[in-house]
């Protein structure tokens, strides 16, 4: 589902977040310490290297909300934005840390003259959050955000399976204008 809300394309695909070659940053779903992980964590740092590792040694930790960024190294990418979502249950108020996640990343992304930018589903992994909640969040979010965006002109978000695709093009539908 693609939608254009005034200069930028809004998006919801199925893949893998490591693997956008169109975009110019992939976001990290990361943990505090930016090792890798399990999850979209893993695969960023297995497709870009260990140097991204070491890269992220010096920028962690990072608290729930915020956002570093950091080259790329292997992945097709120039960028690649590390958020720490909420765990669910733990860090609260989690829709409003969930929310930071995504202005704060595209913050960056403004700042870094990034024209395009790949998100995946936030804490929806093992930090459980709901998909559902997760996805309006993101989407309400995003959605607020496009008026203030010079640079950033694509938002893809890539979701892993096809039953959170068909959550996020339903919540996109019900929000998007």
């Amino acid at each position: 589902m693609k939608k254009k809300i005034q200069d930028v394309i809004l998006e919801c695909v199925q893949g893998n977040i490591a693997a956008q070659e169109d975009i110019d940053a992939v976001v990290n779903a990361a943990n505090a310490w930016l090792k890798p992980g399990g999850g979209v964590a893993g695969a960023i740092h297995r497709a870009a290297g260990p140097e991204l590792y070491q890269e992220c040694k010096d920028l962690a930790p990072i608290k729930p909300g915020q956002a570093v960024i950091t080259k790329a190294y292997n992945l097709p990418n120039k960028y690649v934005i590390h958020c720490l979502g909420p765990v669910y249950g733990r860090d609260k108020p989690a829709d409003r840390l969930l929310s930071d996640c995504y202005r704060n990343a595209l913050k960056l992304a403004e700042e870094n003259g990034i024209n395009s930018i790949a998100f995946p589903a936030i804490s929806t992994g093992v930090f459980g959050y709901p998909i559902k909640d997760a996805a309006r969040v993101a989407l309400e979010t995003i959605i607020k955000s496009i008026p203030a965006l010079k640079t950033v002109k694509k938002i893809r978000l890539v979701l892993y399976s096809s039953s959170d695709l068909k959550i996020y093009e339903d919540i996109m539908a019900e929000l998007s204008p």
